[in-house]
């Protein structure tokens, strides 16, 4: 039997990145609101888009997408503006404006509507979609995030595996971005973002009619357990579920058992 992949420490993602994107995608760009929005487009079937987290880039979502097309699904990854292989202009960054961003990729996809799985910051703005667009939202599975500042955790400079992610992100920034000199400001931008950001309240909250999963690992080194149930008490049906052995970086640590149930929430909101 084969031992199931494991990268708890995230040693192998700091040295190598998580597994390459596909060969076979479909790459683009929109141009939108002052940026070049980078994405790419893997597969055919009900459409999935993978948003990731504040400092990463389309790449984290190397061992999910292959599961996805496998699964009958149609992959849609995309660089946030800033990140990755897309651009951005001089304004302050918001989720809001984030969101806009996708938005207008699934218009250039033409993507009536779409499943959202969201990884930190990216859950944010699938959360933001939902509230925004119901009628285009399939369901949002919201990793690892909260929905106002409260949320988090006090920020730990020493953790070692925060530490390793960091690294990889800035290599990965210079190899990518437009600006590869550029990743100490682009930092400070992202940083006073989460400092101030969302602030979305219980009505807000109250008033999400799309499927929505709260997933939470037992570990996570940014999001408190109790702000998660709170999202999941307060979202109309939503599920809360655990994820065991795992933290912020779940999708990187142990894909498998985040695919499972990633793969289950498709199941129930596509099929």
């Amino acid at each position: 039997m084969t031992k199931e992949f494991q990268d708890d420490d995230l040693m192998r993602f700091e040295a190598e990145g998580a597994r390459p994107l596909p060969d076979d995608g479909v790459e683009g760009h929109v141009v939108h609101d002052g940026a070049r929005i980078w994405h790419a487009s893997y597969g055919s079937g009900p459409a999935v888009i993978l948003l990731h987290g504040g400092l990463g880039n389309s790449g984290n979502w190397g061992y999910q997408v292959p599961m996805l097309t496998a699964a009958g699904y149609r992959a849609v990854v995309v660089d946030s503006r800033g990140h990755g292989r897309s651009t951005r202009d001089d304004r302050p960054y918001t989720y809001e404006l984030m969101a806009s961003d996708v938005f207008a990729v699934m218009d250039a996809l033409r993507l009536e509507e779409a499943a959202l799985i969201g990884w930190s910051d990216g859950a944010c703005i699938a959360m933001i979609m939902a509230k925004q667009a119901p009628e285009r939202v399939r369901g949002v599975f919201f990793f690892a995030c909260n929905m106002d500042p409260s949320g988090t955790k006090p920020f730990d400079e020493a953790n070692p595996v925060v530490g390793r992610c960091f690294s990889r992100h800035a290599k990965d920034y210079a190899a990518l971005s437009p600006t590869p000199d550029g990743f100490e400001a682009f930092t400070e931008a992202i940083g006073r973002m989460m400092a101030t950001q969302p602030n979305y309240g219980a009505d807000d909250l109250a008033a999400i009619r799309v499927p929505v999963a709260i997933v939470q690992s037992a570990h996570d080194e940014f999001i408190k357990a109790e702000h998660a149930a709170y999202l999941a008490a307060s979202i109309p049906g939503a599920a809360l579920i655990d994820l065991p052995n795992v933290s912020h970086f779940a999708p990187l640590q142990r894909p498998g058992a985040f695919n499972q149930v990633v793969k289950a929430f498709l199941e129930r909101v596509l099929r």
